[in-house]
């Protein structure tokens, strides 16, 4: 294969970015890591790393930011190819697209298109012109909005953010779940007063095993080449959040809604979107689509399916083939972590026992940090969680 290329992954201080690194690393793809500060950046530490850069915030000094990138991408002999970890490098890439793809290989090709489908609103507009089912939703700066969502929706019923980034930064949390008028009033002022555009939204109903996704790599011709379906299991925060146990499991009507749903819109490389099925109808309705690589990528890429790889081959002018997976192998992705304050919520919350829980571990499972032929990341990011507990008792006395 082909490897003067190189890649640049922004965002180093998740395991999004390192298993983009490995991903592309094991295949002996050079790869230059770029973030604003080193502490936390445990990514960086990886055997697979080539090059580590230290830039401006992505956000806070977004124009000198691009200048930064624009400047090394002009140093190298041949363009580098570009990966986002996390929706604001996404919606940064997006801002200064036609200049950062002059210098750089993007999948993408038309500026705003990332940011309008990580826009719910944006989002369900264009599913619906092209009939996929989406959740019910109301917009709030109707003055009758608590009459229609009591007549429309009803209890329970969630608020939800058109930018999920900003939201989660100022509430820790993905959107607020309402079971009354006094909760959607409280969750509305909430919104307003930070200044963040939301919408009330049908609650699909469904524990989070009605979670699914369609994993697909579309080509430059916006055609799906690439493609496997999953289950959740377990999220965090739970009931709203993300993947931390996720079994890849073949449910072939995903596949029949999402490919020709991204193919229409003229979706280019790497997308997911994750439905839920209405436990009460069976129907499956379009939640949202990520346009990053996944958080369970290390699961696709032991599964054969390595989005990182197809980006890098195809954009560098390679063969990609195609491929699917549809039969279920049951291989389940595990971010242990999130998913022990998950299992302590769930519990808690009398959705799942321990017994349910703890019968997952004995299932076969990829990790999200620790590799034991590429062990730095791991042992770094147990070493910020020891300094983390050791500030917090320090705290306390």
């Amino acid at each position: 294969m082909e490897t003067k290329h190189k890649a640049v992954v922004l965002g180093n201080n998740y395991y999004i970015g390192l298993s983009i690194i490995r991903s592309l690393g094991k295949h002996g793809v050079p790869v230059a890591v770029v973030d604003y500060q080193e502490e936390g950046a445990y990514a960086r530490q990886s055997k697979y790393v080539t090059e580590k850069l230290i830039g401006p915030h992505y956000s806070k000094e977004a124009e000198k930011f691009k200048d930064f990138l624009i400047g090394y991408a002009k140093n190298q002999d041949y363009k580098p190819v570009l990966y986002p970890t996390a929706d604001p490098y996404v919606e940064f890439i997006d801002t200064y697209l036609d200049e950062l793809k002059e210098v750089y290989l993007i999948n993408q090709t038309e500026q705003g298109f990332w940011s309008d489908l990580i826009d719910k609103d944006k989002l369900y507009v264009l599913a619906q012109q092209h009939n996929v089912r989406v959740p019910k939703t109301i917009q709030v700066k109707q003055n009758d909005v608590i009459e229609r969502v009591e007549q429309e929706l009803g209890y329970p019923c969630i608020i939800k953010p058109s930018d999920s980034s900003t939201f989660v930064s100022t509430f820790r949390k993905k959107l607020f779940k309402v079971t009354n008028r006094d909760e959607l009033e409280e969750g509305l002022k909430k919104a307003k007063d930070a200044g963040i555009e939301v919408v009330v939204q049908q609650l699909v109903q469904g524990f989070d095993d009605h979670m699914y996704t369609f994993d697909a790599y579309l080509n430059q011709d916006s055609k799906v080449t690439h493609w496997v379906t999953a289950q959740k299991e377990r999220q965090y925060p739970i009931n709203f959040g993300a993947s931390v146990y996720i079994k890849q499991k073949y449910v072939p009507e995903l596949h029949e809604i999402g490919a020709p749903f991204l193919e229409a819109i003229g979706y280019k490389g790497f997308a997911e979107i994750e439905f839920k099925k209405d436990e009460q109808t069976g129907e499956y309705f379009l939640i949202e689509i990520n346009v990053r690589t996944t958080n369970f990528n290390q699961m696709l890429t032991e599964l054969g399916f390595n989005m990182p790889l197809l980006a890098y081959k195809e954009l560098t002018g390679q063969e990609i083939g195609q491929d699917s997976l549809t039969e279920t192998t049951n291989l389940a992705f595990h971010y242990m972590y999130e998913d022990l304050h998950a299992s302590r919520a769930y519990v808690k919350s009398g959705q799942l026992t321990w017994k349910n829980i703890l019968k997952t571990y004995t299932e076969k499972r990829v990790g999200s940090i620790w590799s034991a032929s590429d062990p730095k990341p791991g042992l770094h990011y147990v070493g910020g969680l020891a300094n983390k507990v050791k500030n917090k008792i320090v705290k306390r006395k």
